[in-house]
């Protein structure tokens, strides 16, 4: 059995306006032969599909992804079977959007988690069979706290990183219960910034009791980029998928362009290796790339792999990196090892870093609403529209002061 998992796809802006000319298949590029040829396919959908709804709050959130409801077509061009709707994005419009969306999903027969009416339906893990293996999968999110399901209230499975809260134990509490009645458990952690190659310690500890509580595989999104692969007790954890689809402007340090197709090799229910199928997008396309991107972007991957203990090899043609996993004996832990333990520092995660901070203190002066809102901008630069949404947040002097001062730090530290 193959299970393909890609990271975030985005439908809205420029990729929505394209696809009103463009036929549904067109955000998979050459990558949907592979998609298709999957026994299962997994994705974490980064907004809302419904043409209902008014944006959530703009003057504190300002970047909003919709698509029109007829793109649930572009999910079913590549038979999509289950996509995560816990992340940031999914109540952009609105909690009358986010209810449209199910009902759309629900029609086209695509199974969704981490968000729902209440929270008995966010938390809900699906069970779907893929040739007699049942594959179960869980969708959490530790981002905007606010959007928390409730139980008479429409949202998301939050749940903090915080392995002494209430609700991180009884997400662990769902994984053991859920492993009981599934072959393979999959978890899907919409978690964390959006930058940066190196996972944080906060993660890895989360992670490894993820997997020792019952999960199979850690299928992690929301960082813009792609992070390396552990296996932790035979089990792999994908620290960060990486963008698949979007229309984001490209960091030319960080690249957050570049992805991959996630292969998972099972024979029944006894994994075998993941392989990563690197991608780039251009155009808002998913693309296989050339051979030269392929080596460039896959030899990135196996040293952040190598980073984490992990072995990462080529496959035929370099058309992909594999990861073999050895089958593990014994009884899992319930907490991790690594948990003590710091992460590698790469030097693009120093200047992120750095940059950021910069950013951070450029924005001190602004009310909280204000600054965060002026960050998560500049986390998202998308170019005119971006300084459009500055300029009606601080006005226009106030934000070209800002953009002079960012720009300078940003070719400041590119230099160094």
């Amino acid at each position: 059995m193959n299970v393909a998992m890609v990271g975030d796809v985005m439908l809205g802006r420029m990729v929505n306006e394209l696809l009103k000319e463009r036929v549904p298949d067109y955000p998979w590029g050459d990558a949907l032969p592979l998609l298709l040829g999957a026994d299962l396919r997994v994705c974490n959908l980064e907004c809302v599909v419904s043409d209902d709804g008014e944006p959530w709050e703009p003057s504190t959130k300002p970047f909003h992804f919709r698509s029109d409801a007829r793109n649930v077509d572009v999910l079913l061009a590549a038979k999509i079977d289950a996509v995560s709707l816990a992340n940031n994005h999914v109540l952009d419009f609105g909690y009358d959007a986010l209810l449209d969306m199910l009902k759309i999903l629900d029609r086209a027969g695509i199974a969704h988690a981490g968000a729902g009416s209440n929270l008995k339906e966010a938390q809900k893990a699906i069970g779907l069979d893929a040739g007699g293996v049942g594959v179960g999968i869980i969708a959490f999110t530790d981002n905007e706290p606010e959007w928390a399901a409730r139980s008479e209230k429409p949202g998301t499975f939050y749940t903090p990183l915080d392995l002494g809260d209430a609700r991180a134990r009884n997400l662990l509490a769902l994984v053991r219960q859920t492993r009981k009645d599934v072959d393979l458990l999959i978890l899907s952690a919409h978690w964390g910034s959006n930058w940066g190659h190196v996972p944080p310690q906060q993660h890895i500890a989360f992670a490894h009791a993820l997997v020792g509580a019952g999960a199979d595989v850690v299928f992690g999104h929301s960082s813009h980029v792609f992070r390396g692969i552990e296996l932790y007790l035979s089990r792999p954890i994908i620290y960060g998928a990486g963008d698949f689809v979007d229309d984001y402007a490209v960091d030319p340090i960080e690249r957050n362009d570049e992805s991959f197709v996630f292969m998972l090799k099972t024979k029944d229910a006894t994994m075998g290796g993941l392989r990563m199928f690197p991608s780039r997008i251009e155009l808002c396309q998913a693309g296989l790339g050339s051979l030269a991107m392929r080596r460039a972007t896959g030899e990135k991957m196996r040293s952040l792999c190598a980073d984490l203990g992990t072995t990462a090899s080529w496959g035929k043609g370099h058309s992909y990196l594999e990861v073999r996993i050895p089958k593990f004996k014994g009884k899992r832990p319930a907490t991790s090892p690594w948990s003590k333990l710091g992460a590698v520092v790469s030097p693009a995660d120093v200047r992120r870093r750095r940059r950021r901070k910069l950013i951070e203190d450029l924005a001190r002066d602004l009310d909280p609403a204000s600054r965060e809102a002026v960050i998560e901008i500049y986390d998202n630069w998308t170019g005119e529209e971006s300084e459009r949404e500055l300029s009606r947040l601080l006005g226009k002097r106030a934000a070209k002061r800002f953009l002079d001062a960012a720009t300078s730090g940003r070719d400041d530290e590119s230099s160094s």
